[in-house]
């Protein structure tokens, strides 16, 4: 009895399948996509969770302190983006909805929402 092969699916394998190393928009993208513009003006933590939601973790990270850097860091290292993990703190905290809105735009993004 042979045993079958299982493949797993590789880092920066899911939606569009964009493996640039880079984000796909900037951080001041956020005309790109009106709707998470909105949100993410409008009430900030909605679109946290929303984005943690929409990633597959629980709503209450993007509320928590960390939450939004622990998001980016597993984010990036799941679609193969390059950054560190200082990086990641510094964006979030010095730059945190918009760094919020550009998760929420790679997530739509790579899930073929855009």
């Amino acid at each position: 009895m042979s045993n079958p092969v299982v493949t797993q699916p590789a880092a920066g394998s899911y939606g569009t399948n964009v493996q640039t190393g880079q984000w796909s928009t900037g951080l001041c993208s956020c005309f790109s996509d009106l709707l998470v513009c909105a949100i993410g003006c409008c009430c900030p933590f909605a679109l946290s969770c929303y984005t943690a939601h929409k990633y597959g973790e629980n709503c209450c990270l993007g509320c928590l302190p960390g939450g939004p850097t622990a998001m980016r860091t597993h984010m990036r290292l799941t679609y193969g983006i390059e950054g560190t993990i200082i990086n990641d703190a510094l964006m979030t905290f010095c730059c945190g909805t918009c760094e919020v809105c550009r998760m929420a735009r790679e997530i739509r993004i790579r899930n073929g929402e855009v």
